[in-house]
């Protein structure tokens, strides 16, 4: 389809009623943190809008934040690639290869000159430039040359926002975020390990419908879904207010559902939309599968230690595993363990266990 269509002629031919796409905009509007009163203007952005360039390279990488793009369900990777966006070049994706590949790349660039999105995942070795390479090309000058002419750049994933596994100590290929490089140009940061795809897509969505960036916070991550921790709008927050936790996976309050802190937990310190959107179409999250947020969408969470020991626990030579993880909420995080295990311990004998269903839920 050629990419001069607009998104209005691409619904029209494939029958999708105004009712409908009216719908899609007002849950849009939500999810990207906008009053539900913006549906008609967004509605009418991407009504307008012609299918940008969008250019995704993959560098140090494990091909998971592709893995959740394909599971994109707002819009389908389908209605994403062919409606959307004109996704012009994927190393996984792509039906050409070799020379033909690297064409696609370059006229992607060339036809829009100032225009195109680049999207990229994983990180780029520094200390080995050689480590890495595409069609005989260092990650490092296929990413300065890719986004020389771009709009804007998006870093898919923890490695490309912030070095990832690959920058793990002790970094062996000398692994840097992109935004090591990319000086000049708009840059959004989409953290995760990988990311939520709703939070991928929503992005996307963002820019075409007003034609800029989102509202970034200090680490150039869309505040619309970051600007929450996770512990924030848990679910399993009640328990924690209340002083009842899990103390192993298999025990009387894990069975109940009980708050996962003691279990090493980093909801407190992480900001991301997992309790909110959820995954696999919101069907459900980690901490509601039964396992501890491992606080994969914060810098440095694989240097953070222990995955499974609390917050508030040092570690030898290294602060807290709070500290190890993100400068900031430590304290918070600590004083609330600490006030809630004064709860437990005042409490008379053993409690019974406490379900989801017996606490209010506060949002």
């Amino acid at each position: 389809m050629p990419a001069d269509v607009t998104l209005a002629q691409v619904l029209e031919a494939r029958g999708v009623s105004r009712r409908h796409f009216l719908g899609f905009c007002s849950t849009l509007a939500v999810g990207l943190g906008l009053a539900p009163g913006m549906a008609p203007r967004i509605a009418e952005a991407l009504e307008r809008a012609r299918r940008p360039s969008v250019i995704w390279l993959s560098f140090q990488e494990c091909t998971g934040c592709t893995e959740s793009l394909t599971r994109a369900d707002a819009p389908s990777l389908e209605e994403l690639i062919l409606s959307v966006i004109s996704l012009d070049y994927h190393h996984t994706l792509q039906a050409a290869s070799g020379h033909a590949a690297e064409e696609a790349r370059h006229r992607a660039m060339r036809d829009n000159a100032g225009k195109y999105i680049v999207l990229v995942d994983g990180s780029v070795p520094l200390g080995n430039p050689g480590f890495s390479t595409i069609a005989g090309i260092s990650n490092k000058d296929m990413l300065l040359e890719t986004v020389r002419d771009a709009a804007a750049v998006v870093a898919v994933g923890s490695c490309a926002a912030y070095g990832g596994l690959p920058m793990a100590a002790p970094n062996p290929t000398g692994a840097v975020p992109i935004s090591a490089l990319v000086k000049n140009k708009p840059l959004i940061n989409v953290p995760g390990c990988p990311p939520i795809p709703v939070v991928i897509t929503g992005v996307l969505a963002h820019v075409l419908t007003f034609g800029s960036l989102p509202r970034l916070d200090e680490q150039l991550r869309p505040a619309a879904f970051y600007a929450d921790t996770i512990h924030d709008r848990c679910y399993r927050r009640p328990f924690y207010d209340r002083g009842l936790f899990a103390r192993s996976f298999d025990d009387e309050g894990a069975r109940a559902g009980w708050c996962l802190f003691e279990l090493g937990c980093k909801g407190p310190v992480t900001r991301n939309a997992c309790a909110t959107l959820k995954w696999n179409g919101g069907v459900s999250f980690p901490i509601q599968s039964g396992h501890p947020c491992l606080g994969c969408s914060q810098p440095q969470f694989w240097d953070a230690g222990d995955f499974y020991r609390p917050l508030s626990v040092p570690l030898a030579g290294n602060g807290t595993v709070a500290a190890a993880a993100v400068a900031g909420g430590v304290a918070a995080a600590a004083v609330g363990h600490q006030l809630a295990q004064r709860a437990r311990h005042q409490a008379d004998g053993d409690r019974q266990p406490v379900t989801v269903e017996d606490l209010e839920v506060k949002p």
